[in-house]
C-alpha cells in the first residue's frame, strides 16, 4: 500500500496533467482567431458538412424504391422549412418528425 505522500504526488500529478490537457486547446487555438483562414472556415464549413451528411444519408437511396419517398420528403421539409424561417432546430425538427410519421405509416 503506498504511502500517503505518494497518493498525494500521485494525485497532483493527475490534476496537473488533467489540468493541462483541457487548458491546451484553447492556448493553441488563440493565436488562430485572428487568422483570415481560420475564418474563411468558418463561415464555409456547416454549409460543406451539410452538404456531405446529405450525400452520405442518402448514397444508397434507391429512387426507384417505394421507400425513397419518406427520406426525400424528409429532407424536402427540412430545406423548406429552413428557407422560410432561416431556424436551424425548427427545420431538423421539422424533418424528423415528417420522417418518423412516414416511417412508422402514420403519415
Amino acid at each position: 500500500m503506498p504511502d500517503a505522500r505518494h497518493a498525494i504526488a500521485a494525485v497532483l500529478v493527475a490534476a496537473a496533467v488533467t489540468w493541462a490537457l483541457r487548458a491546451l486547446p484553447f492556448a493553441a487555438l488563440a493565436p488562430l482567431r485572428a487568422s483570415g483562414t481560420v475564418r474563411y472556415l468558418g463561415e464555409r464549413m456547416p454549409a460543406g458538412v451539410m452538404v456531405i451528411l446529405v450525400v452520405y444519408c442518402l448514397r444508397d437511396l434507391s429512387l426507384a424504391d417505394r421507400g425513397a419517398v419518406t427520406p426525400l420528403a424528409a429532407l424536402a421539409t427540412t430545406v423548406g422549412l429552413h428557407l422560410w424561417r432561416r431556424d436551424a432546430l425548427l427545420s431538423i425538427l421539422g424533418g424528423t418528425v415528417v420522417h418518423v410519421l412516414l416511417a412508422s405509416g402514420a403519415g
